[in-house]
């Protein structure tokens, strides 16, 4: 990487990590989303570092995103397991990310659905949550989405009991817009087939 591109990145992580310290100010979790929704797409429109290519539609329309359904946010303790799991994931130029379970979140009604958190010893360490849910291939990208991804500042925020599960933030990893990424995705653990209709989706 060279000078400029290592500067554009940096900036691209500062601006990612303003944004997620707006989100988690706002005055209640829908102004966050629609915060959060502008800001993602202001980014993805202008910066040297967006994952779009330079021609791509949504660089005017913006990502499509599902309405805001309060219902859908959660507090949530992180639950320890016995038997922790451990993956190694091929990540092309980048070489192997890591995946150490952390533990588990319950997911209430209506998805009544537990899966796992992870932890990145990577990049100095960080808490990383993906799902692959019921609209993965038809609605929203076919190898999941991502929730929290500290490492990289997206992070809703929570307290020493629990984490901030809000679904409405789930967004696209950047291998969805362009192939030359390669992203760790959603484990088996972090598999459901019950649609989340929130977040960033296809169309």
């Amino acid at each position: 990487m060279d000078i400029t591109a290592a500067h554009q990145l940096t900036d691209w992580r500062r601006s990612m990590a303003r944004l997620y310290e707006q989100v988690r100010g706002a005055q209640d979790p829908q102004t966050g989303h629609e915060l959060w929704r502008a800001g993602r797409d202001e980014l993805f429109r202008h910066h040297p570092q967006s994952p779009l290519p330079a021609e791509d539609p949504l660089r005017r329309s913006g990502i499509p995103c599902w309405p805001y359904r309060a219902e859908l946010r959660f507090q949530l303790p992180i639950t320890p397991v016995d038997d922790p799991l451990h993956y190694e994931v091929d990540t092309g130029v980048d070489g192997v990310t890591v995946l150490e379970q952390l533990g588990t979140v319950r997911l209430p009604d209506p998805l009544a659905a537990t899966i796992a958190v992870w932890w990145l010893p990577q990049y100095g360490g960080g808490l990383f949550l993906p799902l692959r849910d019921g609209t993965a291939g038809d609605t929203s990208y076919g190898a999941g989405r991502y929730l929290l991804d500290t490492a990289k500042s997206a992070d809703l925020g929570g307290t020493e009991d629990g984490l901030v599960v809000d679904l409405n933030f789930l967004y696209h990893p950047s291998c969805r817009y362009d192939p030359s990424w390669v992203c760790p995705l959603a484990p088996p653990e972090n598999r459901i087939s019950s649609p989340v209709q929130a977040g960033e989706r296809l169309a």
